[in-house]
């Protein structure tokens, strides 16, 4: 959490649970943590398999057997390098999974990093008795959870450090005026501030902006910046 205020994590609008339950791996250095984990997640929505950590793990990674898991829940050690490591790792066994991270909290500097890396979601430790099944429930469905202070400031970053975004890859065709408020949206402007920036009403950029998420396949204006910055961060220069 950063200091001196309590983290605003991104909300998402809850849709309709499915009948199949989400695969869920944990993995966690200290056997209380993933004993917590387990009876935070413990219920009809999850199916879980556990795997406690070595502390010395990635010294030797290929001891470490990943289960197969459509999210993975994993415990931050404390030395950045080993986390960052573990995260490569993880994906580097199954690509499609998903990784929610838990620390004590999260610095710049790692979390930057770790979003880079393939995380889609940070939570402190504080915040996982109100929010890890939410986080996990978001994250399996294909979006992000990611405190709004520390969206803000990936925004700003990789802004001045690579070149404009135009967009994630994907599908969609877009008119002249959602390419524009596609820009907008993805220099995290409000609807608001959208409206003045275009010269249309508050209503009109509301519903581009909702256009646009229904034509990439997600559910909140967070999810398509760090989709479009995740990605943009992969792909090299031209």
């Amino acid at each position: 959490m950063p200091p001196g205020g309590k983290s605003r994590t991104l909300d998402a609008v809850v849709k309709p649970r499915s009948n199949r339950r989400a695969t869920v791996g944990l993995l966690a250095f200290h056997p209380l943590v993933l004993s917590e984990f387990e009876r935070l997640l413990t219920g009809d929505a999850f199916a879980l398999t556990v795997r406690r950590l070595e502390p010395d793990i990635m010294a030797d990674p290929e001891r470490l057997t990943i289960p197969k898991a459509a999210v993975y829940v994993l415990e931050s050690h404390a030395h950045r390098p080993t986390t960052e490591a573990l995260v490569v790792h993880v994906l580097g066994k199954n690509p499609t999974g998903r990784v929610v991270l838990v620390s004590e909290k999260f610095e710049l500097g790692a979390a930057f990093p770790l979003l880079r890396l393939g995380a889609k979601g940070l939570l402190t430790f504080a915040e996982t008795g109100e929010q890890l099944a939410r986080a996990v429930e978001e994250v399996a469905s294909g979006g992000f959870w990611v405190p709004r202070s520390l969206l803000s400031q990936f925004v700003d970053e990789t802004l001045s450090a690579v070149r404009r975004p135009r967009g994630p890859a994907g599908p969609a065709r877009l008119s002249r005026r959602e390419k524009e408020v596609l820009e907008a949206l993805l220099e995290n402007l409000s609807n608001k501030e959208i409206a003045s920036k275009l010269h249309m009403s508050e209503r009109t950029a509301k519903f581009h902006v909702s256009n646009l998420l229904a034509k990439y396949g997600v559910r909140r204006r967070a999810d398509l910046i760090l989709l479009t910055y995740t990605q943009l961060e992969r792909t090299p220069p031209t």
